[in-house]
């Protein structure tokens, strides 16, 4: 017998799919036998299967995603001032992207930065509800974020889903902002903490749905430690942590209740929205 693609060289084994002499390159170890290189990939699974299937195997894929987002706001904000990688100053993406009460009215807004007045807005920038979010103040702002995000993101999300850990974690933020510009809208604010904030409190929420005193697991121990931080250290936006946690504990009451209280599917997808839509009208309620 001659291989079915090598004319010429003898072998001596066969598919055991297809009955097709091969020689060893072009023979597939299969869980019974060996298959020729034709028969294993019409054993393949379509793409549209393959990606199902590498979607099942990313259990935080919407928590990477924000990460990976954030990372690149930082890049940018860097970028346009690396004087601000370690904390230090403001850098024009900061001031563009960062929430500041003044840039939501209708008048065009100016910021000091490095000495110089820098026009930073020319009406109402009410994507800063959002991409304040995204943006942070040097590395070590970054960092302890995104490492509490990750924590939080790989233990909630997989039991949450992703559309519903999508919509907390947006309300989250949101409920930051809007509380940022009721205690604090004439100062720049950046940072993912308000959303990282309502992501403890569904955790914690969800504990105390089952019967399970939060101040006693980890998840306490770190709400407590971070609530200590927001108050007692100086240049953290207390609105921002404050308002987001409100958001998370508001939707973490339909979002993580336990199965045996049944709530219906479509309240569990509502309530962040409407808390997220809650938020988007006291932040405008304020600034108007």
């Amino acid at each position: 017998m001659t291989c079915y693609r090598h004319q010429g060289r003898e072998v001596g084994r066969r598919c055991t799919r297809c009955g097709k002499p091969a020689c060893p390159e072009c023979l597939v170890q299969a869980a019974v036998g060996s298959h020729c290189i034709d028969c294993a990939k019409a054993a393949r699974p379509d793409v549209k299967t393959r990606a199902k299937y590498w979607q099942a195997r990313q259990p935080a894929m919407v928590t990477m995603t924000i990460m990976a987002l954030n990372v690149l706001v930082f890049l940018y904000t860097t970028i346009t001032g690396p004087e601000s990688i370690l904390g230090g100053g403001r850098s024009l993406g900061q001031a563009q992207l960062g929430l500041f009460g003044r840039a939501l009215q209708d008048a065009p807004v100016a910021l000091q930065l490095s000495g110089a007045e820098v026009y930073v807005a020319d009406g109402p920038d009410w994507y800063r509800l959002v991409t304040s979010g995204f943006t942070h103040a040097g590395l070590i702002h970054i960092g302890f974020n995104m490492f509490l995000l990750y924590q939080l993101g790989n233990m909630l999300e997989p039991s949450m889903g992703r559309i519903r850990f999508a919509l907390v974690y947006l309300a989250s933020l949101l409920g930051g902002s809007a509380l940022v510009l009721v205690l604090s809208p004439d100062r720049l604010t950046v940072g993912a903490s308000g959303a990282v904030f309502g992501l403890m409190g569904v955790a914690a929420i969800g504990f105390w749905l089952r019967g399970i005193n939060p101040l006693s697991t980890q998840i306490g121990s770190l709400l407590m430690m971070n609530l200590f931080i927001t108050f007692v250290l100086p240049g953290i936006s207390i609105g921002g942590h404050i308002g987001g946690l409100l958001a998370g504990v508001a939707c973490g009451l339909a979002v993580a209740a336990p199965a045996h209280r049944r709530l219906p599917t479509w309240l569990t997808y509502a309530a962040p929205i409407g808390v997220a839509v809650l938020a988007i009208a006291v932040s405008v309620a304020t600034v108007v």
